[in-house]
């Protein structure tokens, strides 16, 4: 009989971890019947009762597992570490919030017999502000248009995966993994195919999305998967030196001639420096960004570490 392990991270969610493990039992044991199955959750040392919560939902069903980390190992290392512990045939992550369909999952494994190994999940609408909605489109435009691998356009990491391509990560050894990323890189490997949907809104519960942790993702991106920043800092620096360069001697040439008649003053002079300062910070803060990624690369702190594992014995 084959297994199927669903992954869902979570973080202050009390509100939504019962319902959600209820929820994906029934349409396994109601759709699914003819599979075995795990629920493994992974908390990222949530602080509202969820973990108590959840022991109180394991002691109830061993079918449904949990991870607890001994503090919040962000966004993606948590999501990426559960998927690297799920023993499945196939492994299907889904967001704790219900803003992933759960409803999709026999879509997912239909797919899956089919020998799609990947299925990633795009969101083709959401429910969610317009404006948060436009500003993502953006960025993954922009990724898009800057990485040398194919970016998939708004996939947040909802999808099945085989065991064979769960191997693959646990083999990356990667400290900062960025599984959009990978899935976009490698994904074609293993007969990839895109499932469309709607994202509904948050069932209940605060999002924990903020500027911070939007722009985490975007800097993570950008620095693992693109060099055009890089690459534009030397352009434009050589473009600009090549400019001032020019009007230095322009300047030079026209004092010389007309020593005593040509008065400049200081507008040139401060604008060369607030345009030239501002460049040069923009792109020190952007190599700090690329440093910051090297420097977490080499320190290569785990992924997580745990502090309880509830019923992982059971088989």
């Amino acid at each position: 009989m084959k297994k199927i392990s669903i992954l869902i991270p979570c973080y202050n969610e009390i509100e939504n971890v019962e319902l959600m493990a209820m929820a994906v039992t029934n349409v396994i044991q109601e759709a699914l019947s003819q599979y075995d199955y795990e629920i493994v959750f992974i908390d990222n040392c949530s602080t509202d009762g969820t973990r108590d919560k959840l022991e109180e939902i394991c002691a109830k069903d061993k079918k449904i597992k949990a991870i607890l980390n001994v503090t919040n190992f962000g966004q993606f290392n948590s999501p990426f570490y559960g998927m690297c512990q799920t023993t499945g045939d196939c492994t299907i992550t889904l967001c704790c919030d219900f803003q992933d369909p759960v409803e999709m999952i026999p879509t997912l494994v239909e797919e899956w017999e089919k020998g799609h190994k990947v299925v990633s999940c795009i969101k083709i609408a959401s429910k969610e502000s317009g404006l948060i909605y436009f500003l993502r489109t953006c960025y993954y435009k922009l990724i898009k248009g800057m990485s040398s691998v194919r970016m998939i356009e708004h996939f947040t990491g909802f999808g099945l995966y085989d065991k064979t391509f769960i191997s693959v990560l646990k083999e990356l050894d990667d400290p900062v993994p960025f599984l959009r990323g990978i899935v976009a890189e490698y994904g074609s490997g293993f007969n990839m195919i895109e499932v469309e949907y709607t994202q509904a809104k948050r069932r209940a519960g605060k999002t924990h999305n903020n500027f911070y942790s939007l722009y985490d993702a975007a800097m993570l991106s950008i620095t693992s998967y693109t060099k055009v920043g890089l690459r534009l800092a030397t352009f434009l620096g050589f473009i600009c030196s090549a400019i001032s360069l020019i009007i230095a001697f322009i300047y030079l040439i026209l004092k010389l001639t007309n020593w005593y008649g040509f008065q400049a003053g200081y507008a040139p002079l401060i604008i060369g420096v607030f345009v030239i300062g501002s460049i040069q910070l923009f792109f020190i803060g952007l190599l700090g960004e690329y440093i910051l990624n090297i420097n977490t690369r080499v320190i290569h702190r785990p992924l997580v570490v745990e502090e309880k594992r509830l019923n992982f014995d059971e088989k």
